[in-house]
């Protein structure tokens, strides 16, 4: 009996670690430089070449990856994002989300999910994910929920990972209203 409770005991720990380490991941932090990106993404629909250096030379942006379009949390979090698009804009940021999903999929999800208020892009080979340090602890080409706020000069200002989805808009949202209060747009 004692060895049965002792496996029991190891098997609990063992899935609380993993539970937290899908919570905890080397992502890049604020001051770390975002790696320059370009790839496929859809807008309302419409499939477009994404840049985020040309999306810098605007605003901050806020850049969020998500683990697959059309999942519970990933919907919700769409819609938040939808949302909050227009107070985002009040303060010269722009949103993209990224996932591995393929364009056909998000060409979809960008208008029945993200209401056609922002961009999703594509990164079915994962590089955006590996190069953000964003990908799910266990499964590497999947994103996990992380979201991001940069500034125009490339460096991250903001990080945030919960695979829950409800604080990722309120928390980019006073990231990017922390930096627009210190960094008056002309």
């Amino acid at each position: 009996m004692k060895r049965y409770s002792g496996l029991w005991i190891a098997a609990c720990v063992c899935a609380t670690l993993s539970l937290h380490a899908l919570s905890a991941s080397a992502t890049l932090k604020p001051g770390d430089a975002a790696p320059d990106f370009t790839t496929q993404a859809s807008l309302g629909g419409k499939t477009y070449t994404y840049a985020l250096a040309d999306a810098l030379k605007k605003g901050p942006v806020v850049l969020y990856f998500y683990p697959a379009a059309f999942t519970k949390g990933c919907t919700i979090e769409a819609h938040e994002f939808a949302d909050a698009v227009d107070e985002y804009k009040k303060y010269g940021a722009t949103v993209i989300g990224v996932s591995h999903d393929n364009i056909e999929t998000l060409t979809k999800f960008s208008v029945s999910e993200c209401r056609s208020k922002f961009p999703v892009a594509a990164d079915e080979n994962s590089k955006i994910i590996n190069a953000y340090d964003a990908g799910l602890p266990m499964h590497a080409s999947m994103a996990n929920r992380v979201s991001y706020v940069i500034a125009p000069d490339g460096k991250v200002i903001y990080e945030y990972t919960s695979l829950s989805p409800d604080q990722h808009v309120a928390n980019t949202l006073k990231a990017v209203q922390e930096w627009a209060a210190t960094h008056k747009q002309p």
